[in-house]
């Protein structure tokens, strides 16, 4: 084996750094500084490998430990080359403590990998056949199965031009898969199907402006591994919640231009006027728990990467549900995920991060505390600061579900306004009263400590879960294709199959299912708060009735473009185009029926449909209107009215309120009508609606016939 002739390097780099300049004084020469974070290892090598990254050619323990940051500087040492750390110390995993050197780790700053990662035994820092299984210490080199690190060329990563405007009130987010979106689209090209590049491509780029998407959120793209388990039948991990590099682009997403594939995609992306929001995973890591593989942060420190159980440090604390808990409390460890943060934001070019199981994030000694480190931490930094930050407000831990608990200027994954669409729109009874909250943008939960109207993202359907037509065709999960006999995913989904299980021929069941997908997607679109579509909801996409499809990297998980319904997609268009046009859809101030000055009309108004007061205590309620202006609370008060009427009952004659002085009112939305367009004509006093149906009404000024 041969070494490495290393100097002391700086503590002040993270991970990789190559560098061209003076910074280390006279004998200074063009090199790569290493720093890797480790508070109780007794000595951490370097190891580089030949360029196809198969063999290990050279070792050195790194010089320097300044505090607990180990570093050297490599002379001479150039961007593309492969490397690892191993790491000295206690294998003592009752006291927490699991160091094994013939384990190969990677650097957790790395921002490229090389290689793939294999679950083989070698990976596994214990004899898995072994009595007391991670109690036993295997001598294994597990080089050979594990992806290698790789020093990238800075010039890769010049800052990116400044990003687009952080203006959330339009916002209209489409959750989507990095590859599940394009792999079967004709339009694309073959070459950039489930790709980056594919994503941006110009048949994607034409079809989100049709439904008039802000903002695209992708599923997790950081790099992550398929789960054993999953390996063992057949399958992989296709969401990709399953972390292991917070700086590295997962490389099975890459298409011809390879890295560089994702800051083209952002790029055009911007260019188009859409924002890139990136699904992270910074709650736990692909090791898993103490039978998990050693491949990176437990190898390193396992003491300080993980939340331990106290008194039993053996064992991980597993508020995730996936094994371990990644100990965001540990300031090196914080630091690594603010850092990972300001990377994509500032290198690559995002916009926001939605983070998932977002309550461990805020997990102090005593719970979770709005007010916890990694709150004050990222709130109070000058980049993140001014990025979107959307929570998904719950964990497996105790008292993990805190929706409405996040600061501002988080935003909030709001299942409950998911589930109450659906119950609405089923027929459950007292649901009416609950869906009268949630159009108004579930002030219960977020009118506080200043936070604006769109802090709630409203969504019927995400990745996990129905899609949309499936929750109007199957009354129960069918995920025997996931291996675990059917028994995986959420048991009740608020269904409704409209009479017949799965698909159907029968004309009078697909027209009430395609209705009720428009009265989900109406009511989801004219309601207060940030509305987010899962991507082929638009043309009807089914998963066959899975309702778990994470390991799906398939047809099933994929987008099925062939039988995109061109009407329905038109559909989500114009009612996009409606909220876009109408700023009483899209506030920033919670309405409370204040008094505006300007008119002394109330800004928001509950009827009957024949014009009286609501009954709120009738637990059948099923029908009822809302007259929406601008909020009172604004500067200034905006000119701007809808109505609107939800109806889930029979076919009615509603009574509509007196327009505003000189304007009269026209029908704009329909969803009794496949394909709807907005009517000119001026509406009487007593209009009819149909059955099980959503109306909007606009304000169109007398004399210029423009939209008030």
């Amino acid at each position: 084996m041969n070494k490495i002739e290393l100097w002391s390097g700086t503590p002040n780099h993270m991970g990789a750094r190559y560098l061209s300049d003076d910074a280390y004084g006279a004998e200074a020469q063009e090199g790569t500084n290493f720093a890797v974070f480790s508070a109780h290892a007794s000595k951490i090598e370097l190891c580089i490998f030949s360029e196809d990254g198969d063999r290990e050619v050279a070792r050195q323990a790194l010089p320097e430990r300044t505090g607990h940051i180990w570093h050297g500087f490599a002379p001479d040492l150039k961007p593309g080359t492969k490397y690892g750390f191993r790491a000295h110390g206690a294998y003592a995993p009752e006291q927490g403590h699991r160091f094994n050197p013939q384990k190969l780790l990677m650097d957790p700053y790395t921002r490229e990998l090389h290689g793939q990662w294999r679950d083989h035994n070698s990976t596994y820092g214990y004899k898995k056949n072994a009595r007391n299984v991670d109690l036993s210490f295997d001598t294994t080199d597990s080089a050979p199965f594990v992806a290698k690190s790789v020093v990238s060329d800075p010039a890769v990563f010049n800052p990116v031009v400044p990003r687009l405007a952080q203006r959330w009130d339009d916002a209209f987010i489409y959750e989507a898969h990095a590859k599940g979106l394009t792999q079967q689209h004709a339009g694309v090209p073959e070459n950039i199907r489930g790709t980056y590049e594919g994503l941006a491509s110009e048949p994607m780029l034409e079809h989100l402006h049709k439904l008039g998407v802000t903002a695209i959120e992708l599923l997790p793209v950081h790099g992550f591994l398929d789960d054993a388990f999953l390996l063992e039948k057949g399958l992989r991990n296709y969401w990709g919640y399953n972390t292991i590099g917070f700086f590295a682009p997962e490389p099975r997403y890459f298409g011809p231009a390879g890295f560089a594939g994702f800051r083209a995609m952002v790029k055009r992306f911007h260019q188009a006027g859409i924002k890139v929001i990136l699904d992270v995973v910074y709650n736990h890591t692909a090791e898993g728990d103490q039978r998990g593989p050693t491949l990176c942060y437990r190898g390193l420190d396992n003491a300080s990467y993980y939340r331990l159980i106290s008194g039993q440090p053996r064992y991980y604390v597993n508020d995730t549900g996936c094994g371990n808990t990644l100990n965001i409390a540990d300031p090196h460890v914080l630091r690594m995920v603010l850092d990972s943060l300001r990377f994509w934001v500032e290198h690559m070019g995002v916009d926001g991060f939605r983070f998932d199981l977002a309550t461990t994030l805020g997990r102090e000694d005593h719970g979770f505390d709005p007010r916890g480190g990694f709150f004050d931490a990222i709130r109070q930094d000058p980049v993140l600061c001014d990025v979107r930050l959307i929570a998904e407000p719950w964990d497996m831990g105790p008292g993990g579900y805190r929706v409405g608990d996040f600061p501002a200027p988080f935003s909030e994954w709001n299942d409950g306004f998911r589930d109450n669409v659906k119950r609405y729109w089923r027929g459950d009874h007292h649901s009416a009263q609950e869906l009268g909250a949630r159009l108004l943008g579930s002030a219960g939960e977020f009118d506080k400590d200043g936070r604006r109207a769109w802090s709630s993202v409203n969504f019927i359907t995400a990745h996990d879960g129905f899609t949309l037509n499936d929750l109007t065709s199957y009354n129960e999960r069918h995920n025997e294709a996931n291996g675990e006999n059917g028994a995986d995913g959420h048991g009740e989904n608020l269904s409704d199959n409209c009479g017949v299980e799965g698909p159907t021929d029968d004309p009078s069941i697909q027209a009430k299912r395609d209705r009720r997908r428009r009265n989900m997607l109406a009511t989801l679109l004219l309601s207060q708060g940030t509305p987010m579509m899962l991507a082929g909801d638009e043309m009807a996409n089914s998963q066959n009735g899975n309702n778990n499809a994470y390991c799906q990297d398939n047809e099933i998980g994929w987008v099925d473009w062939s039988d995109a319904e061109t009407d329905f997609a038109r559909f989500v268009g114009m009612i996009s185009g409606f909220r876009k046009e109408h700023a009483a859809l899209r506030q920033d101030h919670f309405l409370h029926g204040g008094i505006r000055s300007t008119d002394q009309y109330p800004d928001v108004e509950w009827r009957s449909l024949t014009g009286t007061t609501l009954d709120w205590r009738d637990p059948g309620l099923s029908s009822f209107c809302l007259l929406l202006r601008c909020s009172a609370e604004a500067t200034p008060i905006r000119d701007d009215t809808v109505f609107l009427v939800f109806n889930r009952g029979d076919a009615a004659d509603v009574h509509l309120p007196d327009a505003p002085h000189d304007h009269h009112w026209v029908r704009a939305i329909d969803t009794a009508h496949a394909e709807f367009h907005p009517s000119d004509a001026v509406e009487p006093a007593l209009v009819s609606i149909a059955e099980e149906s959503v109306v909007a009404f606009a304000a169109r000024h007398n004399s210029v016939g423009r939209w008030a």
